[in-house]
């Protein structure tokens, strides 16, 4: 069958960038059910790649070297293409800071080998008792791209959008547009967008936090309004082709209505209560009815709308169907 262990192939793909002082570490604590491990060296400054050739002695260890620096999505599709190049089943994506629990691995495949998911990532989020270890600032970053994310991707069940604790079965991440996945940091969230377009299902894998002494590149004070424009761009899209492009549904038609509706509700009633207020006279009863009657129905499709969304979630594994 091809759930079974012997035919499934497990690949490691970890992208590398001044990670140098966590890797070694990293790669001796993968265990045996993994078959290949990609260690992609993103121009790293540090010279990652070419100390593993050098000091590694694990014999699944392949090293790839990219001259100019693409990126961790970049880095990612690098070893996601060469998995795919050696018929590797499952691939499963960490990062090499050292905040990943290697041992977690199975818990990230078993899913997908037994056909309940085609991508599946950590979520930090799940038990309440060990987030405190998250540091504050991190924690409601996270939770305010998590909220976005799930506006934008469609993936309404799932957290924690910026975990790099992933695994993917092999055949779906064939199906990828690698030329138009975000290269940096936005490289998981765009993932989970580029998957609901093809249908896949996404499953979170709860796990706990990891905090050592490595430093993260990322700032989510800094990423923060460059990463709500692009999951806004990416929501536009994700509507356009699910509900117009591809198919036709009710909902296509709420979502236009409920917001032409609450639009016009908002700016009649402005330019009303400001002509109000200039001349001194109460607005009329029929004029606060139009208002509160078209903010109540916009809201109320709206609503209608994202209610459809939600119950839309793709539950049907897609690698199944390949």
């Amino acid at each position: 069958m091809h759930n079974t262990n012997y035919e499934t192939k497990v690949a490691v793909v970890i992208p590398c960038y001044k990670v140098s002082h966590h890797i070694l570490g990293i790669i001796g604590s993968i265990g045996p059910e993994v078959q290949t491990i990609y260690v992609i060296d993103d121009c790293c400054p540090e010279k990652t790649g070419q100390m593993v050739l050098e000091r590694n002695i694990d014999s699944r260890v392949k090293v790839l070297l990219h001259s100019a620096n693409m990126g961790v999505g970049g880095a990612v599709m690098t070893g996601y293409q060469e998995a795919i190049k050696d018929q590797m089943t499952v691939i499963v994506k960490i990062d090499g800071d050292g905040q990943m629990d290697c041992s977690q691995i199975p818990k990230l495949v078993n899913p997908i080998k037994s056909g309940d998911a085609d991508y599946t990532k950590g979520n930090r989020f799940y038990n309440l008792e060990k987030i405190s270890a998250m540091p504050r600032v991190r924690l409601f970053g996270n939770a305010c791209l998590s909220m976005m994310a799930k506006f934008s991707s469609g993936y309404w069940n799932l957290f924690d959008p910026t975990n790099g604790f992933t695994a993917i079965h092999a055949d779906v991440a064939k199906l990828l547009p690698y030329k138009k996945i975000s290269n940096r940091y936005f490289f998981e969230t765009d993932i989970l967008f580029r998957l609901n377009t093809l249908g896949a299902v996404v499953m979170d894998i709860p796990m706990d936090a990891r905090y050592g002494d490595e430093v993260s590149n990322l700032k989510i004070s800094r990423i923060f309004f460059e990463f709500l424009g692009k999951h806004i761009r990416n929501f536009v899209k994700r509507i356009f082709y699910n509900y117009y492009l591809r198919d036709m549904s009710l909902a296509s038609i709420e979502l236009p209505l409920g917001v032409l509706l609450f639009l016009f509700g908002t700016l009649f009633g402005l330019q009303h209560w400001y002509q109000s207020s200039i001349s001194g006279q109460p607005t009329t009863a029929g004029t606060v009815m139009i208002v509160g009657l078209s903010l109540l129905m916009g809201l109320q499709l709206i609503l209608a709308f994202l209610a459809y969304d939600i119950a839309s979630i793709p539950k049907s594994t897609l690698h199944k169907n390949l």
